[in-house]
């Protein structure tokens, strides 16, 4: 016969057992994210330290890369589980028949050229000079633009293809007479360089976009997961919003740099997670260029249907105000 104290006993270990099972039923989704380290992925960076992975059901574990083909290409080789990619890698893994998902677009910035040649008055005045530009990038659509604008073509100047943080040091020494690439490589350069450097004064000639991108796979066997991840990252533009100088700071240290170096560049960023035009038409225009460029795998000649690329279900079922295509 069971005493009084035998059953309570019994009674609070079948509790604990409960418990116990239900926790684990409701575990913290592990997610592997790799990430573009620079102000483009503060979206990640912020859900990450202000613990909203967590709140969401996930455990994110963040490992950092310089560029974002690096990121996707830890996710292409099965090290990672998403990440954060702007339109070329995209655009050359579907040309590449990889299957890659891209679920949101999180921001999008305007690259820029420095200059730091004596004479300078004018763009076109890049003739004849050597122009340092990131080759395989969204730099390299950037510069082709650019020629285009102001009326040269690449046979006008000698390209030079440099590793982004090698910039700054080219154009001090002499390596280039200008550069091409995004933020905060050209804030380092004209720290780098003071009055001797000065921007080209040309707006809106190409944005890169910086996105959410795992493989097809992964996007049809996680769709809990991948509307979490994207509740997250809602939630971290919020904040973002909501405090812009402790966006700043947080992003700040999290990169690298100094506060007061990325507060002068901050407005250049525009955070948003969204599914819109500019997300569609920066893929397209960017297959375009690889196909005009020679730089589509195995001699591409028509613009893939970036339709099947684009996956919107998750972010339709948290925020479907947010998918505009």
């Amino acid at each position: 016969m069971k005493t009084p104290a035998l059953l309570r006993r019994l009674a609070l270990a079948a509790s604990a057992l409960v418990l116990l099972q239900s926790g684990a039923a409701h575990a913290a989704e592990r997610v592997r994210l790799a990430i573009n380290l620079a102000p483009v992925s503060a979206l990640t960076l912020i859900a990450q330290q202000k613990g909203l992975f967590t709140k969401n059901g996930l455990d994110v574990s963040i490992a950092n890369f310089s560029s974002g083909r690096q990121a996707l290409e830890t996710v292409l080789g099965g090290g990672a589980d998403v990440a954060t990619a702007a339109e070329s890698p995209v655009t050359a893994a579907t040309f590449a028949n990889q299957k890659v998902a891209l679920l949101s677009r999180i921001e999008y910035s305007q690259l820029k050229t420095l200059v730091a040649f004596p004479g300078y008055k004018k763009p076109s005045d890049l003739k004849g000079k050597k122009l340092g530009y990131a080759a395989g990038t969204g730099s390299e659509v950037y510069t082709a633009e650019l020629l285009k604008r102001i009326g040269l073509t690449k046979s006008d100047v000698t390209l030079v293809a440099l590793r982004p943080q090698d910039m700054a040091a080219a154009l001090a020494s002499g390596g280039v007479d200008a550069y091409s690439i995004w933020e905060p490589h050209i804030a380092n350069g004209r720290k780098a360089l003071g009055d001797k450097a000065q921007l080209i004064d040309l707006e809106n000639v190409y944005a890169e976009t910086m996105n959410i991108v795992v493989t097809e796979d992964y996007a049809r066997k996680n769709p809990k997961v991948s509307a979490a991840l994207l509740k997250s990252l809602i939630e971290a533009e919020q904040w973002l919003k909501a405090n812009p100088t402790d966006a700043v700071t947080l992003v700040a240290g999290a990169v690298g740099m100094k506060k007061e170096e990325l507060a002068e560049i901050w407005d250049d960023y525009v955070f948003e997670v969204v599914l819109d035009k500019r997300t569609s038409d920066t893929l397209r225009n960017h297959a375009q260029w690889r196909i005009d460029s020679g730089n589509a795998a195995g001699g591409a000649t028509a613009v893939p249907d970036f339709g099947k690329v684009i996956f919107t279900a998750p972010l339709k079922e948290i925020a479907p105000d947010r998918v505009r295509l």
